[in-house]
């Protein structure tokens, strides 16, 4: 009795804590659109049929936990924008799950990793004032050690504090902005002059300049990635955000050799050492092994070696020879930078078609290695039958061809012409029946004499 007693008040436990978890994620309907306007909200528009979707529902209760136990203002939803396909289409929704935060008239898109942290980090960031004051070097300093990346507004007011300002309104997606004074900076700072924009990074720090740099919000599209990554896939579409070319050490970090660790190696000390000559155009990382690459340009790059991508074109470059020196690798990158190293790949409509084989066909090995059977029935039933019908169609013989020459001969005939026609045929057929009986009546002078 005692354990009955114990696993009802385990089940009531559990149904409240799951119905308390439930609670802080709301489900939204089409009246949302007029309840929305006075909070924040953190919305995921799913499909009930989308498998990433039902992938990301446990990590959407989490995340919806973690805003109401931190005290957060952001309210946590979901729609079904199949069910309310209006409201989605309103809202931009073109594929699930897609991912916004909704804070007034403005809607931001999350594409970043779909974990926990990351959606909290970019709910927080975003539902917050596009631009933080840092008003203390205590807070400056704290601020650096959260951060690898930081911009900094330095100065009063002015019309540069007023482009930062709409930058800071529309890459808070991707990073923080702050603002402080002069007196707020680390000694080790020398500005030449004020209001100045500044990011900290790679150990150092870099001042935009108007002139050179353009415009601000490039600059600081171009200079929220540190300058040398460790990339995979997500990152590197990131970095296709930035306009820059992406120069890549493919290694092996799970078998390390003392090649792979040069090049690495070699690839940090371009990115720091060359930093006035390649920034503006180049990112500089490592990627663990070269299935990724190798998926990406259809075909082979060995490990470790060095390939530098493009990706706003789809083109990629490979060096003549193995790079064994810093100078070969910058002698590399000022190549592909002039315009004289060899272009490889490309989105024209070769290369598309291309990609459409080599997808379906990485499709269809990936299906045989993971489960060989179902291979067999999804792609060798279908092509099977589609060869029997084939064989049947050009294996199959006429019953109507003596029909259909007969029509051809009578074509062009006029009424009296095949009359005349048809009585012939009438009179052959009923003489044709005699004719044999005749033939076989009569026999051959051989076969008497054998009688």
């Amino acid at each position: 009795m005692a354990e009955v007693k114990a696993s009802l008040a385990c089940g009531v436990i559990a149904a409240f804590l799951s119905s308390a978890v439930l609670a802080f994620v709301e489900d939204l309907d089409d009246t949302f659109k007029d309840t929305r306007v006075n909070d924040v909200w953190l919305v995921d528009f799913y499909a009930p049929w989308c498998g990433y979707c039902k992938k990301l529902e446990p990590i959407w209760h989490e995340v919806g936990a973690e805003l109401k136990s931190s005290g957060s203002p952001v309210r946590v939803g979901k729609m079904d924008a199949t069910a309310y396909s209006g409201m989605a289409s309103e809202f931009g929704v073109r594929g699930y799950p897609t991912i916004k935060l909704l804070k007034g008239d403005l809607a931001y898109n999350y594409k970043g990793p779909r974990t926990k942290d990351d959606i909290v980090e970019f709910a927080n960031r975003v539902a917050g004032p596009a631009v933080r004051a840092l008003p203390s070097k205590q807070m400056f300093e704290h601020m650096m050690k959260r951060h690898d990346v930081l911009f900094v507004y330095v100065g009063g007011d002015s019309p540069l504090k007023e482009k930062y300002n709409d930058a800071a309104s529309e890459l808070i997606v991707y990073t923080y902005f702050f603002s402080a004074s002069e007196e707020a900076l680390p000694e080790s700072v020398s500005l030449p002059e004020l209001p100045a924009v500044v990011v900290f990074k790679d150990g150092g720090y870099f001042t935009y300049d108007e002139y050179e740099d353009s415009s601000l919000s490039l600059w600081v599209n171009k200079e929220r990635f540190q300058g040398y990554l460790q990339i995979d896939g997500f990152t590197l579409y990131e970095l296709g955000e930035t306009g820059k070319l992406v120069a890549i050490a493919v290694i092996d970090e799970k078998d390390p050799t003392e090649e792979s660790g040069r090049l690495k190696t070699l690839m940090q000390r371009v990115a720091k050492e060359y930093r006035e000559q390649f920034n503006r155009d180049f990112q500089f990382g490592h990627m663990d092994g070269n299935d990724y690459i190798n998926s990406l340009i259809m075909g082979e790059v060995t490990v470790p070696s060095v390939i530098i991508l493009n990706t706003s074109n789809e083109q990629y470059f490979l060096p003549s020879e193995p790079i064994e020196s810093m100078e070969q690798l910058v002698q590399f990158i000022s190549s592909v930078l002039n315009g004289s190293a060899q272009a490889y790949g490309g989105d024209g409509i070769i290369q598309r078609i291309k990609r459409v084989a080599f997808d379906a066909r990485s499709t269809i090995m990936s299906v045989f290695r993971s489960s060989p059977l179902l291979g067999c029935f999804l792609f060798g039933l279908p092509l099977g039958v589609i060869s029997l019908m084939c064989y049947g169609i050009c294996t199959a013989e006429s019953d109507d061809g003596s029909d259909d020459i007969d029509a051809l001969k009578r074509e062009g005939l006029t009424d009296d012409e095949e009359e005349e026609e048809e009585e012939r045929q009438r009179a052959a057929e009923l003489e044709g029946p005699e004719e044999e009986d005749e033939d076989a009546g009569e026999k051959d002078p051989e076969e008497k004499k054998t009688d």
